[in-house]
């Protein structure tokens, strides 16, 4: 029993310091980039509209890969563009045109009945979707992204590996105190000992 708990003890222990670690690292990285973080050489966007369901849900988080010819795209590929007011858009490639001299998309989400109206111009293309999707990550790295979330998974998690490693050392000193108190018992073989 007593294996077990300890078992149980330096689990919880470690499960603790992973996710402060994790989250620790998410915020801090997501800081330094001024917005999403990245990963190997991938963008990580949050999804906040269900313009793309089913394949791609509201509050989901994807991977874009940024950068190489914007000119690349064919129908059927998902791109991730600004659209005219500078927000991310992640919608697929309905139609490629041409139009001085630069291709021209026309795209639309998988869940909308009709085209996006405006085309969209090769240079305000930001990437291309990768196919990787998590559900409802989006949500909890958007509660990070704020200040108030930020603070409250970096503070929380402390807290709770701090308060979990005092009790552990209240526990360790009570044992002490337990043993120090038990009465010794005598050796029942006093000439073993000369």
């Amino acid at each position: 029993m007593k294996l077990m708990k300890s078992i149980m003890s330096k689990a919880v222990t470690l499960l603790l310091l992973v996710v402060f670690l994790l989250v620790a690292f998410s915020v801090i990285v997501s800081k330094a980039s001024g917005g999403e973080p990245k990963l190997l050489g991938y963008e990580i966007k949050i999804v906040l509209s269900g313009s793309m369901e089913p394949g791609i849900h509201t509050g989901s988080i994807i991977t874009i890969k940024p950068g190489g010819d914007m000119n690349r795209f064919n129908v059927g590929d998902v791109v991730t563009y600004k659209d005219s007011e500078n927000r991310l858009i992640t919608h697929r490639v309905a139609a490629v045109d041409t139009k001085d001299g630069q291709k021209v998309y026309t795209t639309k989400g998988d869940n909308n009945p009709t085209a996006d109206t405006a085309p969209v111009p090769a240079n305000r293309i930001v990437g291309q979707y990768s196919g990787l999707t998590i559900p409802y990550v989006g949500y909890g790295m958007n509660f990070a992204n704020s200040k108030i979330g930020g603070l409250m998974l970096l503070l929380v998690p402390g807290l709770l590996l701090i308060l979990y490693s005092i009790i552990n050392i209240l526990k360790a000193f009570a044992e002490l105190e337990k043993k120090k108190n038990e009465p010794s018992t005598p050796n029942p073989n006093p000439e073993a000992l000369s």
